[in-house]
């Protein structure tokens, strides 16, 4: 519930308290002395939903848009009218003005901003560099995105165009101020002991996944921005939400600041594009939501031109959306083409072991080496097969080059294949397979390549 206190001007008083029993609404009317040009205080309770249009009602009453108005949060209200005023306004969407409140207290000064959105990209890169999940999230909650995420779309939704402004300003410098941080503190750490010579980052799990993007983190981008609006909308879970905008934005950030300190253009550039996917759903989703939910402009003479500039927002962010989607859905298409030819490799391989039914020689491992990257330069793919034999038992020396002529003929496309041999030691007991583990090598595999 809220509870509203109104001042009255001169002369509006009874047309004020008429319009409040039209809308059977309680209220309470104190004089004011204070002022000379108001001549009552009137202050009732009423929903969250249901502020918007009791004010609107009060306006036409004659009370003022610039009139001193506070809208308080209240926990317990006693009243005769209230069982009726909650079926008339049953949601929980506040007020345009309590929006644009929230809105302006989750906006951060400058100065704070800045400070906690670099210590939360010091503590990400430090997680992407441990491999560390857990320090990732953490520094999720130190990221003050949320803020100027919501206040961008509140500030367009409501004609605010300093709010607005100062929404898109905040997430752009933040972003790159964020990649600058991660690309200064990847140099000065190569340059330490805290990182070994020669770390492959492309390699560090964490690193991987925001180098690998696809449709589906499109998803997780959409629904932080959704849950934003939500929680502003409705009051709770505002913190949690942020965890989930600063998780779209900041690792993807990192990374390719990290990608800058490496050298590696290919993972700067996929990280910038995850960036800026993830910012641009995150905006769009909310600006929609916003203004489905009915939000008009503080200022009645600029709906006309907000509904038009809004709609115009919406379509260059879908557009844009749209074609950096269309990277995504490539990303994507690759990723599954890959890991469907990992996967036929290993089932081709192990079909063969089985059918030839060799005494003692066991499929150890096959491993493929080919990424989205490999199949859209047109890379071959790689195979790395691991057989255990018995020490008496001869190999026939062209095996790679039956692997590569085999496979190449099953999948449709050229491959590289490498055999190595172990010599396998299987007990008499032995109520299973051997397993890589199991095999004991007595000497240095052979390596031999087709």
């Amino acid at each position: 519930m809220r509870l509203v206190q109104v001042l009255v001007p001169e002369g509006r008083r009874e047309s004020v308290l008429d319009s409040l029993d039209v809308q059977g609404v309680d209220y309470a009317v104190f004089e004011e002395v204070g002022r000379g040009d108001f001549e009552a205080m009137v202050q009732f309770p009423v929903p969250p939903s249901g502020v918007e249009t009791v004010m609107e009602e009060l306006t036409k009453a004659g009370i003022r848009d610039d009139t001193y108005t506070i809208v308080l949060a209240t926990e317990t209200v006693v009243s005769q009218r209230l069982s009726a005023l909650k079926e008339r306004f049953p949601g929980l969407r506040i007020s345009r003005e309590e929006l644009h409140a929230r809105a302006e207290d989750l906006a951060p000064a400058n100065s704070t901003f800045f400070s906690f959105l670099l210590l939360s990209t010091v503590i990400a890169t430090t997680g992407l560099l441990l491999d560390s999940a857990a320090t990732i999230i953490g520094a999720m909650v130190v990221a003050p995105l949320m803020g100027p995420a919501v206040s961008a779309s509140v500030g367009t939704i409501l004609a605010d165009r300093r709010m607005a402004s100062r929404g898109v300003t905040l997430q752009v410098t933040g972003l790159l101020a964020a990649i600058a941080t991660a690309a200064i503190l990847g140099v000065l750490l190569r340059e330490t002991l805290l990182i070994p010579p020669g770390l492959e980052i492309r390699e560090i799990p964490q690193v991987a996944e925001r180098t690998s993007p696809n449709v589906l983190s499109l998803f997780l981008a959409l629904g932080s921005g959704i849950a934003g609006s939500i929680s502003i909308m409705r009051g709770s879970g505002s913190t949690l939400v942020g965890v989930a905008i600063a998780v779209a934005l900041v690792p993807p950030a990192a990374t390719s600041g990290l990608g800058l300190a490496f050298g590696l253009p290919s993972v700067a550039l996929t990280g910038a594009v995850l960036v800026v996917v993830n910012l641009l759903a995150i905006n769009l989703s909310a600006l929609i939501l916003f203004y489905l939910s009915g939000f008009k402009p503080l200022d009645a003479g600029e709906q006309e031109g907000v509904r038009a500039s809004i709609v115009s927002r919406i379509t260059v962010i879908g557009i844009a959306l749209a074609v950096l989607s269309v990277v995504l859905a490539g990303v994507t298409y690759a990723s599954f083409q890959t890991a469907s030819f990992e996967r036929e490799t290993q089932i081709e391989l192990q079909r063969q072991f089985d059918e030839a039914d060799v005494e003692g020689v066991e499929l150890a491992s096959v491993t493929v080496d080919y990424g989205p990257a490999d199949l859209l330069l047109g890379n071959q793919p790689r195979v790395d097969v691991l057989v255990g034999v018995p020490r008496d038992l001869d190999v026939p020396p062209d095996l790679a080059q039956r692997f590569d002529d085999h496979l190449t003929e099953q999948m449709g496309r050229d491959v590289v294949v490498r055999v190595g041999f172990v010599e396998a030691q299987i007990s008499d007991d032995a109520e299973t397979r051997p397993s890589l583990g199991r095999l004991v090598p007595d000497r240095p595999p052979v390596i031999r390549h087709g």
